[in-house]
């Protein structure tokens, strides 16, 4: 097995060169909820939860790609290998630092597909982000539980955003969590007051407390979130980059 995990970079939604870490989707994700899927490393087949109300794009991802389930599952299995915080903030850092491509960037997103799946692993990347100041990481997530117990320690250049549609959506009110919610027009998010992020500038922004995203990837036919995105497709609007549908 490779000793270095497989990192990412660069990103459709930034104008700017940013390391990326990948883990499977679902299999990481034990808070998720409304976007909840996965699928199976073996038969490569879809598996959505049962409270899903669209499909986590990341799965769709690795529905369509081998190479993707099996960068992501490498990564797992590594940094499952180690037994402590300092293990696996140390094996984040050299894999970091070993790869050219991403070993200068000033910013990095956590997470593309999966999410903090353990306490160890969550307290991982906050060594790591306090073992890199210059750089900027940021991480959208629905494991509340893991930030809230570190609430006082998260340092500034780790910007987490609450993932609404998790099953500990009450913690955001509670500990008053920057967050972001699904929408499924630009309509919904004028209602709800919230402003669209297109290009993840709202996550990274410390002044901003909330936002909405637009309903994307590919969803099942005739489900109300496919609807939502034909209806996107034919406004023009929506995807990573304003007046760009994203599918």
């Amino acid at each position: 097995m490779n000793e270095f995990l497989r990192l990412g970079n660069g990103n459709a939604k930034l104008n700017t060169a940013i390391g990326i870490f990948d883990l499977p989707a679902g299999h990481t994700c034990p808070f998720a909820k409304d976007c909840y899927a996965k699928v199976n490393y073996k038969t490569g087949k879809l598996i959505r939860g049962e409270e899903a109300k669209f499909r986590c794009f990341a799965a769709t991802s690795e529905l369509r790609s081998s190479n993707a389930r099996d960068k992501r599952k490498h990564n797992l299995d590594l940094i499952k290998s180690k037994r402590s915080v300092e293990g696996m903030a140390q094996l984040i850092l050299a894999s970091m630092k070993v790869n050219e491509k991403i070993a200068n960037v000033d910013m990095f997103r956590i997470h593309t597909s999966g999410d903090f799946y353990s306490q160890m692993y969550f307290d991982a990347w906050v060594e790591v982000a306090k073992s890199l100041p210059n750089v900027r990481f940021y991480a959208y997530t629905k494991s509340l539980k893991f930030w809230v117990s570190r609430i006082n320690e998260i340092p500034i250049n780790l910007h987490l955003t609450a993932s609404k549609g998790g099953k500990h959506d009450e913690l955001i009110d509670i500990f008053n969590l920057k967050n972001v919610e699904v929408v499924y027009s630009i309509e919904e998010a004028k209602i709800k007051g919230l402003e669209i992020d297109h290009d993840d500038s709202h996550c990274i922004n410390p002044k901003c407390t909330k936002f909405a995203l637009l309903i994307h990837g590919i969803q099942p036919a005739g489900s109300d979130a496919s609807k939502a995105i034909q209806v996107l497709k034919k406004q023009g609007i929506g995807g990573y980059k304003k007046g760009r549908a994203r599918e």
